[in-house]
């Protein structure tokens, strides 16, 4: 090992430090006092009801676990968005699990809450997968509720969800472990199933505030839409629980007998482990995101054997294309090489750029994973498109065009892990959020920008210095570089990994060790969908 891995690892390893801190923080909710709150009404946290849930030993990832981080400080924030989703098993059963965190504002609904239930909803119709709702919850965050109701991505697309899910056979089911009020009230009885926990749970479109105030009628709120009332009168419920315990148990008994699904087919084998470390993989990225690294040194660290083969090897160098497996799942990988690399010209390409036939290589490799049916996984860390005369003339808009082309109109499933750079175009040829990865995440070292925050800021100073000497003031070079690093501390905040995660821009910011997880139980849950319409890239320019 040389001073220069020494160091790197050093670095990786202060990020995931970092990381796990946030983690520990996130995971407290709304914090002690209101989790001390919660269970003096004898009721399970959000995650320990999933963790109960969940099988043992099995293994899960969160979805969107930063969501809200640093957003809505003026209402005291917004951990995790107040609610908590995972992928998991149930009863060996691969699920999508969704819990309102009551320690949070009561489980109000903040905009970024909204979107992270839809994205939970969206995870669970791409992949046919069951989804179950554990709701506790107030309803919506009335100071915000003109950017959390009427919107077409706003709370309304819960429940039109849950019909276009219960019209795909998508197995729903609800539990009420607390409140569940006014619109929220439709998302449990919308489900396939309705389990509502004792004296705990209640549901109702206006409590009994809001009744004395309507109609004049004075009743108490368990009389109103209480467990017994629905079990026993109303018949809006399928279930009584006496605790959330007994609710959860009810829940993994329904799981258990769901049927077998339609499989998608995508090609599995033993699961290997990588002959190289994986531990290594901190060492190997670099400090500086403008340092150069071999991309294929990573690879060897998430495939199974280490063991992959290159597509195209010598050609459009600049990207690397691969057929391996991950945990015996055979992929496809699209990964941007960060190293410098010679053309068939001779001359040198700046590694984390696309080129030209780095661009044409990607989109053939792509169109070859759909015609066999192989996932595909993109490792971004990429720059974005070679600039210049030279590219300008060779058609380098036209090339990129196609690798967007096939990435967009691909049918087999994508994953998307940001390791370093995720810069402009770049972000969208190598399969950004725009184009419907199944799960895309984020390495605590990567940036998530239209551009560096060192270029931007240069860009950015041009502007401001213009404007400022067009209103006759003089700009020093102390004013310069005060106002340089002024604008590129307010954008390095912007191409964080955790800015994007907080607004659940990626599914989330994992330990590298973990990558091969995410991908692995990605394609385990895109093979409960069938592939239901050909590969066709429409009108094409080659």
């Amino acid at each position: 090992m040389d001073i220069k891995f020494n160091k790197n690892e050093d670095h990786n390893k202060l990020l995931l430090s970092d990381l796990k801190k946030r983690l520990v923080k996130v995971k407290l909710g709304g914090g002690e006092k209101s989790i001390e709150k919660h269970k003096a009404k004898g009721k399970m946290t959000a995650r320990e009801r999933i963790n109960y849930l969940l099988d043992p030993k099995a293994k899960s990832i969160e979805i969107g676990a930063f969501a809200g981080e640093g957003m809505y400080e003026q209402y005291g924030g917004c951990p995790s968005g107040g609610v908590v989703v995972k992928m998991g098993y149930v009863k060996g059963k691969q699920c999508i699990v969704v819990a309102n965190d009551a320690t949070v504002k009561a489980g109000a609904w903040f905009p970024i809450t909204g979107k992270k239930n839809l994205r939970a909803q969206e995870i669970a119709i791409e992949n046919r997968l069951p989804i179950i709702y554990l709701v506790d919850s107030a309803g919506v965050f009335l100071p915000m509720q003109d950017e959390i109701f009427p919107d077409k991505e706003h709370f309304g697309r819960i429940f039109r969800n849950n019909a276009i899910m219960s019209s795909m056979g998508i197995t729903q089911i609800a539990a009420v472990m607390g409140s569940c009020v006014a619109g929220g009230a439709y998302l449990p009885i919308m489900s396939d199933e309705a389990i509502i926990v004792d004296k705990t749970g209640s549901i109702f479109l206006a409590g009994s505030y809001l009744v004395k105030a309507a109609i004049g009628e004075s009743i108490d709120n368990e009389t109103l839409g209480g467990a017994t009332t629905h079990c026993e009168i109303s018949g809006v419920t399928d279930y009584k629980a006496k605790d959330d315990k007994d609710a959860l148990d009810k829940i993994k008994n329904l799981v258990d007998k769901i049927g077998d699904f339609d499989k998608a087919g995508y090609n599995r084998a033993e699961s290997k482990k990588p002959k190289e470390n994986p531990d290594d993989i901190y060492g190997i990225l670099p400090k500086s995101r403008a340092d150069q690294y071999d991309m294929k040194e990573i690879i060897k660290r998430l495939v199974d054997n280490s063991e992959f083969d290159e597509y195209k090897q010598d050609y459009g160098k600049t990207i690397i294309t691969a057929y391996a497996r991950i945990e015996g799942w055979a992929v496809g990988i699209v990964a941007n090489q960060r190293k410098l690399v010679k053309n068939k010209q001779g001359e040198m390409q700046f590694g984390g750029v696309i080129y030209n036939d780095s661009a044409d290589k990607a989109t053939r490799f792509i169109a070859n994973c759909n015609q066999k049916k192989i996932p595909l996984v993109f490792l971004q860390d990429v720059t974005g498109f070679m600039v210049g005369s030279k590219s300008e003339h060779s058609g380098i808009i036209k090339d990129g065009a196609k690798m967007v082309n096939a990435v967009s109109n691909s049918v087999v499933p994508k994953f998307t892990i940001i390791l370093g750079n995720s810069y402009g175009a770049g972000n969208y040829a190598m399969c950004g959020k725009a184009y419907d990865p199944r799960l895309i995440a984020a390495w605590p070292s990567a940036e998530l920008a239209v551009m560096s925050g060192n270029s931007a800021a240069k860009v950015l100073l041009q502007i401001e210095t213009a404007s400022l000497k067009k209103k006759g003031e003089k700009i020093t070079k102390e004013k310069e570089d005060e106002l340089f690093n002024k604008i590129k501390d307010r954008y390095d905040d912007q191409v964080s990994p955790y800015y994007a995660a907080s607004r659940i821009w990626t599914d989330g910011v994992i330990d590298p060790l973990d990558t091969r997880t995410w991908i692995s139980m990605g394609i385990e849950a895109a093979n409960h969908a069938p592939i239901e319409k050909p590969f066709n890239m429409g009108v094409l320019q080659v």
